[in-house]
């Protein structure tokens, strides 16, 4: 198996290019490359176009990550063994700060999550969607690649392309990554604000990828957010967010008792953060992002990386 290892490189400050070509001098065959875009969706894009045409299958890995020993052979492996296009992998969430390790640990419960199969999941099989680890090189280019103008929610996007188009995706529970998520209350919105923009888009471009555990979320914060202007009027509206910040704090006692570390008080926080960012983006995504409906191309795969918006 003849293995070629690509760093695509944004404009990290973290002197990623130096330690490539340092292990480079040293025979392994690894080379960096600039991503000018900064975004994961067009590295991997480019990848593919540069370095991909006489490639059988492309795997992805991301920052903020740690990835077990034969990572690529258990991949490839397990597309042979499923006859699967594409295999996903779990994400076992782990911290360094007091208040990252709080966002770890609720990131694996339903609470953090809604019970996302790889966020921590232990069941294998074939999924609409998860955490893109490999592809067959002929399923990533017949359904296009990823879209580039997407900053989030780009794999699930492709996911959807993937499936209408006839391809497997197989989540493989015994391959598992350990994710180091967000370390600021700052950041952890960010991220999930830009995750519920990109899932606006998504829906909408793909009517029918949305789970009711991800609508369930817009739906409570907004539900929320009427509640309490009411309550004004009709006090006893405020018993919907109350109980929500109940259900969060007994969430917050539950995970530092689990884990024996009063960090884990902090995980109720996190996930009020995580749910509050993700509904006003997928809101606000909604009402400002227009986003016409997709439907499989004639020419399937002939522009990898194109917008496939129609």
């Amino acid at each position: 198996m003849s293995v070629r290892l690509l760093v695509m490189d944004g404009g990290s400050t973290d002197g990623t290019p130096d330690i490539v070509r340092r292990l480079s001098n040293q025979g392994v065959p690894v080379r960096c490359e600039h991503n000018p875009k900064r975004l994961q969706s067009a590295a991997v894009n480019l990848a593919v176009r540069q370095w991909g045409q006489d490639a059988d299958v492309l795997v992805r890995c991301d920052a903020h990550a740690e990835y077990p020993r034969g990572f690529v052979r258990l991949l490839i492996d397990t597309l042979d063994r499923t006859g699967a296009d594409s295999v996903v992998v779990p994400m076992d969430s782990e911290g360094q700060s007091c208040f990252q390790k709080a966002v770890a640990w609720v990131s694996d419960t339903r609470v953090g999550s809604g019970g996302s199969a790889h966020r921590g999941g232990r069941r294998s099989g074939f999924v609409d969607h998860g955490h893109h680890a490999a592809f067959r090189m002929a399923s990533y280019r017949r359904a296009g690649g990823y879209d580039e103008t997407f900053t989030h929610n780009e794999d699930a996007e492709l996911d959807c392309r993937q499936r209408a188009m006839g391809s497997r995706i197989y989540l493989d529970a015994d391959i598992r990554l350990l994710y180091r998520p967000r370390d600021t209350v700052n950041r952890l919105w960010r991220q999930y604000f830009n995750y519920g923009r990109g899932r606006s888009r998504t829906v909408r471009r793909h009517p029918g990828s949305m789970r009711l555990r991800q609508l369930a979320v817009p739906l409570h914060i907004g539900l929320c957010l009427l509640c309490m202007a009411l309550s004004v009027w009709l006090p006893w509206l405020i018993l919907w967010p109350a109980t929500y910040l109940a259900a969060l704090a007994a969430a917050s006692v539950q995970l530092a008792i689990r884990h024996r570390s009063a960090c884990g008080l902090a995980g109720g926080l996190a996930a009020g953060v995580m749910h509050t960012a993700w509904a006003l983006g997928f809101l606000g995504g909604l009402v400002s992002v227009r986003e016409p409906r997709w439907s499989v191309p004639v020419h399937a795969g002939s522009e990898l990386g194109a917008k496939t918006g129609s």
